[in-house]
């Protein structure tokens, strides 16, 4: 494993990968990118990994491209062998992004690219591709405006301001803003619930969601239908009457 890039893998099935270049905030240059993306196709085709979760070093998530590589090579063509984002989408896995610090731009990218983010209260966000002169290519442009809608995807790409934790959660960016000592307590208590449930049910539920969110809403509606049916069919009465008696016990635990 380069040392750029830190893998821990629990025994509850979370794999935590941590982008470890503290010195220039984690900035994403050629070698990381290629190294990310080739770490994310190993999980991925890893059984025992039920829960991705992915941060920075140093409590800074990620300061986006490298600036000083930008200023020297120019922007690298973008493909399959050095896109951490679409790597992280085609994970099979939920995968939770836990931001300390800032997560700028490319940065911003990474964590919007997770399943769910949760921010620590001190987070930082901010999309500079105006400010840089650079048009965004791996989704930015369409998938901030589906999250927090256009006229304030249009204010935060525009202006190139950055944004508080509190404010990102308000807007629907984050799913939470949490202390700062609390991030990784909470991040791993997230991961670990979702680790509980049965693995392929959470990755066929992610992809429904995934492909679903694609299509217009009608077009949606058949996809659940036609998917849900044809899994029922594999359903037993014994299995779907464990399940039900493992949800009540779990629901009582949680009362």
């Amino acid at each position: 494993m380069s040392d750029i890039l830190l893998l821990e893998q629990s025994e509850h099935g979370i794999a935590t990968v941590t982008l470890n270049r503290p010195e220039v905030m984690n900035a994403l240059n050629s070698a990381l990118r290629e190294a990310l993306v080739q770490l994310l196709q190993q999980l991925a085709k890893d059984s025992r990994v039920r829960v991705l979760v992915l941060r920075g070093a140093n409590q800074t998530f990620c300061a986006g491209l490298d600036l000083k590589e930008l200023s020297t090579h120019g922007l690298p063509p973008s493909g399959p062998h050095n896109d951490p984002v679409a790597a992280l989408v085609a994970m099979p896995c939920p995968t939770i992004a836990a931001v300390q610090g800032v997560a700028v731009t490319g940065g911003l990218e990474l964590a919007l690219a997770c399943d769910m983010v949760l921010a620590s209260s001190s987070a930082r966000f901010a999309d500079t591709h105006v400010r840089m002169g650079v048009l965004p290519g791996w989704g930015l442009s369409q998938k901030l405006s589906r999250l927090v809608g256009q006229a304030r995807a249009m204010e935060l790409s525009m202006s190139g301001n950055f944004m508080g934790a509190a404010q990102a959660e308000r807007w629907g960016l984050v799913n939470r803003c949490v202390p700062d000592d609390t991030l990784d307590e909470q991040t791993f208590a997230l991961a670990k619930d979702i680790a509980t449930a049965p693995p392929e049910m959470a990755q066929a539920y992610k992809r429904l969601i995934g492909d679903g969110y694609k299509l217009p809403m009608g077009e949606a509606l058949v996809l659940e239908q036609q998917r849900s049916q044809a899994w029922a069919r594999q359903l037993s009465a014994a299995s779907l009457s464990d399940s039900s008696s493992a949800v009540r016990l779990r629901a009582r635990q949680q009362d």
